[in-house]
Protein backbone atom coordinates (compact mmCIF):
# COMPACT_ATOMS: atom_id res chain seq x y z
CA UNK A 1 0.00 0.00 0.00
CA UNK A 2 1.48 3.61 -0.62
CA UNK A 3 1.34 6.64 1.68
CA UNK A 4 -1.24 8.63 -0.34
CA UNK A 5 -3.29 5.64 -0.48
CA UNK A 6 -2.87 4.23 3.28
CA UNK A 7 -3.54 8.38 3.76
CA UNK A 8 -7.12 8.31 1.91
CA UNK A 9 -8.29 5.20 3.33
CA UNK A 10 -7.38 6.66 7.19
CA UNK A 11 -9.28 9.91 6.38
CA UNK A 12 -12.31 7.78 5.27
CA UNK A 13 -12.33 5.96 8.62
CA UNK A 14 -11.88 8.92 10.36
CA UNK A 15 -14.55 10.48 9.03
CA UNK A 16 -17.05 7.66 9.43
CA UNK A 17 -16.31 7.57 13.39
CA UNK A 18 -16.91 11.36 13.73
CA UNK A 19 -19.66 10.83 11.31
CA UNK A 20 -21.27 7.98 13.79
CA UNK A 21 -20.76 9.64 16.91
CA UNK A 22 -22.85 12.87 15.62
CA UNK A 23 -25.52 10.89 14.16
CA UNK A 24 -25.90 9.50 18.03
CA UNK A 25 -25.82 12.60 19.41
CA UNK A 26 -28.50 13.97 17.16
CA UNK A 27 -30.47 11.00 17.46
CA UNK A 28 -33.12 12.13 20.31
CA UNK A 29 -36.69 13.83 18.89
CA UNK A 30 -39.67 15.44 20.38
CA UNK A 31 -41.74 12.37 20.08
CA UNK A 32 -38.96 9.73 21.34
CA UNK A 33 -38.94 9.59 25.45
CA UNK A 34 -35.49 10.40 27.26
CA UNK A 35 -36.57 10.35 30.35
CA UNK A 36 -38.40 7.52 32.71
CA UNK A 37 -40.27 9.58 35.47
CA UNK A 38 -43.29 8.10 36.53
CA UNK A 39 -46.23 9.71 34.79
CA UNK A 40 -48.13 12.99 36.48
CA UNK A 41 -51.90 11.78 37.62
CA UNK A 42 -54.14 13.54 35.43
CA UNK A 43 -57.11 15.82 36.55
CA UNK A 44 -59.99 17.75 34.48
CA UNK A 45 -60.40 21.23 35.13
CA UNK A 46 -63.24 23.41 33.75
CA UNK A 47 -62.23 26.51 31.72
CA UNK A 48 -64.54 29.69 31.38
CA UNK A 49 -64.20 33.48 31.91
CA UNK A 50 -60.39 33.57 31.56
CA UNK A 51 -60.15 30.48 34.57
CA UNK A 52 -59.57 27.03 35.36
CA UNK A 53 -61.52 25.00 38.35
CA UNK A 54 -61.16 22.14 39.63
CA UNK A 55 -62.37 20.26 42.58
CA UNK A 56 -59.80 18.71 45.34
CA UNK A 57 -61.76 16.20 47.18
CA UNK A 58 -59.53 13.38 49.87
CA UNK A 59 -59.03 11.28 46.55
CA UNK A 60 -57.29 14.15 44.53
CA UNK A 61 -53.49 14.05 43.95
CA UNK A 62 -54.09 17.26 45.16
CA UNK A 63 -55.24 16.22 48.79
CA UNK A 64 -51.86 16.17 50.30
CA UNK A 65 -49.01 18.80 50.49
CA UNK A 66 -46.73 17.84 48.17
CA UNK A 67 -48.85 16.49 45.78
CA UNK A 68 -48.80 17.29 41.99
CA UNK A 69 -51.10 16.32 39.07
CA UNK A 70 -51.35 17.07 35.50
CA UNK A 71 -54.19 19.52 34.77
CA UNK A 72 -55.92 19.03 31.44
CA UNK A 73 -58.69 21.69 30.27
CA UNK A 74 -60.22 23.08 27.24
CA UNK A 75 -57.90 26.35 28.33
CA UNK A 76 -54.64 24.26 28.01
CA UNK A 77 -52.89 21.69 30.38
CA UNK A 78 -51.24 23.02 33.84
CA UNK A 79 -48.65 21.38 36.37
CA UNK A 80 -50.21 21.81 39.76
CA UNK A 81 -48.52 20.99 42.86
CA UNK A 82 -50.20 21.59 46.39
CA UNK A 83 -47.01 23.98 48.65
CA UNK A 84 -48.94 23.90 51.61
CA UNK A 85 -52.01 23.43 53.25
CA UNK A 86 -54.13 26.30 51.38
CA UNK A 87 -51.44 27.27 48.98
CA UNK A 88 -51.20 26.03 45.08
CA UNK A 89 -49.13 26.37 42.42
CA UNK A 90 -50.46 26.04 38.94
CA UNK A 91 -47.62 26.49 35.47
CA UNK A 92 -48.18 26.17 32.05
CA UNK A 93 -47.64 22.37 31.19
CA UNK A 94 -45.72 23.73 27.84
CA UNK A 95 -41.68 22.38 27.93
CA UNK A 96 -40.00 26.09 27.05
CA UNK A 97 -36.99 24.02 25.56
CA UNK A 98 -39.59 22.53 22.49
CA UNK A 99 -43.10 22.94 23.53
CA UNK A 100 -43.60 18.87 24.53
CA UNK A 101 -46.05 18.99 27.11
CA UNK A 102 -44.34 18.07 30.48
CA UNK A 103 -45.83 14.50 31.84
CA UNK A 104 -43.20 13.59 34.51
CA UNK A 105 -42.92 13.93 37.98
CA UNK A 106 -40.13 12.96 39.83
CA UNK A 107 -37.90 14.24 43.39
CA UNK A 108 -40.57 16.80 43.25
CA UNK A 109 -39.14 17.82 39.91
CA UNK A 110 -41.22 18.13 36.81
CA UNK A 111 -39.45 16.45 33.89
CA UNK A 112 -40.38 16.88 30.44
CA UNK A 113 -40.65 13.90 28.63
CA UNK A 114 -39.23 14.63 25.04
CA UNK A 115 -35.71 16.05 26.31
CA UNK A 116 -35.21 15.28 30.10
CA UNK A 117 -36.01 18.75 30.86
CA UNK A 118 -36.57 19.50 34.58
CA UNK A 119 -37.72 21.86 36.43
CA UNK A 120 -39.17 22.92 40.37
CA UNK A 121 -42.19 23.16 41.61
CA UNK A 122 -41.93 26.71 41.16
CA UNK A 123 -41.47 26.58 37.47
CA UNK A 124 -37.64 27.04 37.83
CA UNK A 125 -35.63 25.30 35.39
CA UNK A 126 -32.96 23.09 37.69
CA UNK A 127 -31.89 20.63 34.57
CA UNK A 128 -31.48 21.79 30.67
CA UNK A 129 -32.06 21.89 28.01
CA UNK A 130 -34.58 24.14 28.87
CA UNK A 131 -33.34 27.26 29.55
CA UNK A 132 -36.58 29.72 30.57
CA UNK A 133 -39.17 28.82 33.18
CA UNK A 134 -42.04 27.93 32.98
CA UNK A 135 -44.93 30.30 33.30
CA UNK A 136 -47.00 30.61 36.30
CA UNK A 137 -50.68 31.47 36.79
CA UNK A 138 -52.29 33.11 40.16
CA UNK A 139 -54.08 30.30 42.11
CA UNK A 140 -57.23 30.49 44.85
CA UNK A 141 -58.62 27.87 46.99
CA UNK A 142 -62.26 28.35 48.09
CA UNK A 143 -63.66 25.65 49.82
CA UNK A 144 -62.28 22.67 47.78
CA UNK A 145 -62.32 24.38 44.79
CA UNK A 146 -59.50 25.45 42.70
CA UNK A 147 -59.21 28.63 40.71
CA UNK A 148 -56.50 29.10 38.36
CA UNK A 149 -56.30 32.39 36.90
CA UNK A 150 -55.32 32.36 33.45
Amino acid sequence: MQRREFCVHACQAASLAAFGSLASACSGSPSSPSSSAPALPTLTGTSASGAVTLTVDASSPLATVGGAALVQSGAGNFLVSRSAQDAFVALTAVCTHEACTVTGFQNSRYVCPCHGSQYATNGSVVQGPATRSLQQFATRLAGNVLTITL
